[in-house]
């Protein structure tokens, strides 16, 4: 009835940061298909590719004052999800990049906590933890941000620690072409093996949602729940394929 519908709990809406890059549009595409989140919201530099009437963009070239975008959205976002990063060539320096790989990072990750934000997703890397590995820059900057969102003490925190992730990006960079494509090439031979090394993004996109949505269903293994190489693959593709064939089987049932 009419006083039920009006007393319901609206759906849980989410946030995305990053939503123009390889993951992060994976991300953005998969929440739009879903329809577990609802509204959702980007910042993003330029217009993100994605057209819906759930979809809330908002586009601001001034990064500076995206932590305070982010703290202003109605509802307050249920999850945050963070894919942003990029490159020192992008950057234009090792300087520049640690301001976005990190610092705006850890900006953005404290005004989601202040605004009350419960669950926080990030797409960090692979290996960042071990020695000397560690001690690297890049490597760093992905420390860092883990560190802060463990600090924030989020209801529930994502750790996304993949190897390579491949796809195509619209910036293409030489380097990570040789490595992918070696990357494939050992996937001919076994997948077992490529999994290991490298997700697709489209796997790592679904992965983030699922988690998400089993964060909300209260079913996240661990408060601070770091998610590699095989979960990923399992998260985002052999479980969201059991869930689509079972989708299927239903609509043809009916």
């Amino acid at each position: 009835n009419r006083e039920s519908r009006t007393m319901a709990t609206p759906p849980p809406s989410a946030a995305i940061i990053g939503s123009t890059g390889l993951v992060g549009g994976h991300i953005l595409s998969t929440l739009l298909a879903v329809e577990t989140f609802t509204p959702v919201h980007t910042i993003t530099r330029r217009a993100p590719k994605a057209e819906s009437p759930r979809l809330d963009a908002v586009v601001d070239a001034d990064a500076s004052k995206w932590a305070g975008l982010l703290s202003g959205f109605a509802p307050t976002p249920s999850v945050v999800f963070s894919a942003l990063g990029t490159t020192r060539a992008a950057a234009g320096g090792l300087a520049n990049q640690w301001k976005i790989d990190h610092d705006l990072n850890v900006e953005l990750v404290k005004a989601a906590k202040a605004a009350g934000t419960g669950t926080f997703v990030f797409i960090s890397s692979a290996g960042t933890r071990g020695f000397p590995s560690s001690m690297a820059p890049y490597s760093k900057m992905k420390n860092g941000v883990e560190d802060a969102i463990k600090e924030q003490d989020f209801q529930q925190a994502v750790i996304f620690k993949p190897g390579m992730i491949l796809g195509h990006r619209e910036q293409g960079r030489a380097l990570e072409g040789i490595f992918q494509g070696a990357v494939n090439g050992i996937g001919r031979l076994s997948t077992a093996a490529k999994d290991a090394v490298g997700q697709d993004a489209e796997v790592i996109g679904r992965a983030a949602v699922k988690a998400a949505q089993l964060a909300a269903e209260g079913k996240a293994p661990s408060k601070y729940w770091v998610v590699e190489a095989a979960d990923i693959v399992r998260l985002g593709r052999t479980e969201w394929a059991g869930k689509e064939k079972a989708e299927e089987e239903v609509k043809a049932q009916a």
